[in-house]
């Protein structure tokens, strides 16, 4: 290899329209254009098909962005994958779904937990109705669920309609010896779906509001929703506050020792520590009351490594051959860093959902604790933390390839406060111009890339209203080489996220595998 190569993610940022809603235009980015403008680039597909997912209607996420970028090739994913596996029938033939439907069956409750929409990026509605209408098939008698709204990777107002849709199914699976029903909300970010352990306060409050129905009580999830969005004007359905479904003062339903809980959501960041209080007997990062356990299963298994959790419905994609592996059986030494929201991106999903280390002699991984604060409060999160670091391993010499992420286009995108994302994305700028100046320092090959977009759309306009996007959009990202010693050309063609490891393998000189996608050089 000529030069030591330096990869940076800026986490959600793709190209957008370039009109006021386009955050990565309005900012003040005097690096990135200029790289746009002077260096070899092309744009990547990074959602739908050419990330696994069933169709080019479904928005990309950090998950299987970084399985692409990571590994060089496309694996059936996410939506995708668990569709397969309801449409041929493994799902219900699992040992997990025969083992908590069993245990219904013997009187208990079975439980459905998950975010509640059709954005396919953690979850689908589609696939906890086919669950629920299969229960009614087995004729389960008393089956609930407790439903996290969205609003963030859907409207962000859009709540409403997925409560509808599911209470319309409910109605038609229920009768006098079949109870099905709602049981418990709240929204995503408020409740149950923290990530990386950054705010087990969350997962605490899901645990009271599902399990012990300790909260506000509504007659329904559609009362609920209404009620808070008139109490608390312009708060979108990701912050709604936690609810309990009841009548006549009793909860309709809490999760009760002994009954059967199956977390429906597919993607493993935001399930993994409700998993862990549901699954593991040694639990000390709240106190869950007078539980004793309960049958849980996931959709999928979270973290294989970790056994997260132990019981799972469908079959993990089993991502072989990785760039890890390439580089680790060429002697390559490797960096990887990120701030605590995108850490596991750059290590667990990179190695194609593997936790630890290929090889512990040639990689060196690194977190940089993040705030517990809401994102648009502080949208500089910690770029600069990661800029000093990444200058200070160049300058080091020790690696042969370093990786980061910039979280702050997607994590501040999420929030929907534009005046917040433009200054998340001046501040990223600004980190990648300090890697740039040490990169012509120290004698470094640059490529900059995303793993999706959502800070280039902020706005979406449907019959002519426009209204806050806080959503990933689906256009493509940049991939950007910065070298100031050599050019390199990248061929005419169509290309993904999964072309970018056989890129950065050719740069190495190195030989990619049978199994990957073409090099862009």
């Amino acid at each position: 290899m000529k030069k030591p190569i330096v990869l940076v993610i800026m986490d959600g940022v793709g190209r957008g329209d370039g009109g006021s809603g386009d955050a990565v235009k309005v900012a003040n980015t005097p690096v990135l254009d200029k790289l746009m403008a002077t260096c070899p680039m092309t744009y990547l597909k990074a959602h739908g098909t050419a990330v696994g997912l069933p169709s080019d209607e479904d928005m990309g996420n950090s998950e299987v962005g970084h399985n692409a970028l990571g590994c060089g090739q496309v694996y059936s994913q996410g939506a995708k994958l668990v569709g397969e596996s309801i449409e041929n029938g493994k799902l219900f033939e699992s040992k997990a779904w025969i083992s908590l439907t069993e245990n219904a069956a013997s009187g208990k409750a079975l439980h459905f937990l998950g975010l509640l929409s059709d954005g396919n990026v953690h979850s689908n509605i589609s696939h906890l109705i086919a669950l629920l209408r299969h229960a009614r098939k087995q004729n389960l008698k008393k089956v609930y669920c407790h439903i996290l709204l969205d609003g963030r990777d859907v409207p962000a107002t859009s709540a409403l309609e997925y409560v509808q849709q599911l209470e319309d199914v409910l109605a038609e699976l229920s009768d006098e010896t079949h109870e099905y029903k709602i049981a418990s909300g709240g929204g995503r970010m408020v409740i149950t779906m923290d990530r990386y352990e950054a705010n087990w306060g969350m997962v605490e409050r899901g645990w009271k509001t599902h399990v012990q129905a300790d909260g506000r009580q509504f007659a329904s999830a559609s009362e609920a929703i209404e009620t808070y969005r008139a109490e608390n004007p312009g708060m979108i359905d990701q912050d709604l506050l936690p609810f309990v479904v009841a009548k006549d003062g009793k909860p309709v339903a809490k999760i009760e020792n002994g009954d059967s809980v199956i977390l429906f959501n597919f993607r493993g960041d935001r399930a993994q520590e409700i998993s862990l209080a549901f699954d593991r007997k040694e639990f000390d990062k709240f106190d869950r009351g007078d539980y004793t356990g309960v049958k849980f299963a996931g959709m999928l298994q979270y973290d294989g490594d970790l056994k997260i959790p132990e019981n799972y419905l469908v079959e993990p994609p089993v991502i072989k051959n990785t760039l890890t592996e390439v580089l680790c059986a060429a002697g390559i030494r490797e960096y990887a860093l990120s701030e605590t929201q995108k850490y596991g991106h750059v290590t667990y999903f990179w190695n194609g959902n593997r936790s630890g280390k290929v090889d512990e002699s040639l990689e060196v991984y690194e977190e940089i604790p993040s705030d517990v604060i809401p994102f648009e409060q502080a949208p500089a999160m910690k770029s600069k933390e990661i800029t000093d670091r990444m200058v200070e391993e160049m300058a080091s010499g020790k690696f042969d390839f370093l990786r980061c992420n910039y979280p702050n286009g997607d994590m501040v995108g999420h929030t929907g406060v534009m005046e917040a994302v433009v200054t998340a994305m001046e501040c990223v700028d600004a980190g990648l111009g300090r890697i740039l100046e040490a990169a012509d320092k120290y004698g470094y090959t640059v490529c900059i890339t995303a793993d999706h977009g959502n800070a280039d759309q902020m706005t979406e306009t449907k019959k002519g209203k426009t209204s806050v996007r806080t959503a990933h959009s689906l256009n493509p990202v940049p991939f950007i080489i910065y070298d100031k010693d050599q050019k390199f050309e990248i061929k005419d063609g169509a290309y993904g996220l999964a072309n970018v490891a056989p890129t950065v393998v050719k740069m190495m000189g190195l030989e990619a595998p049978a199994c990957w996608e073409a090099s862009m050089i």
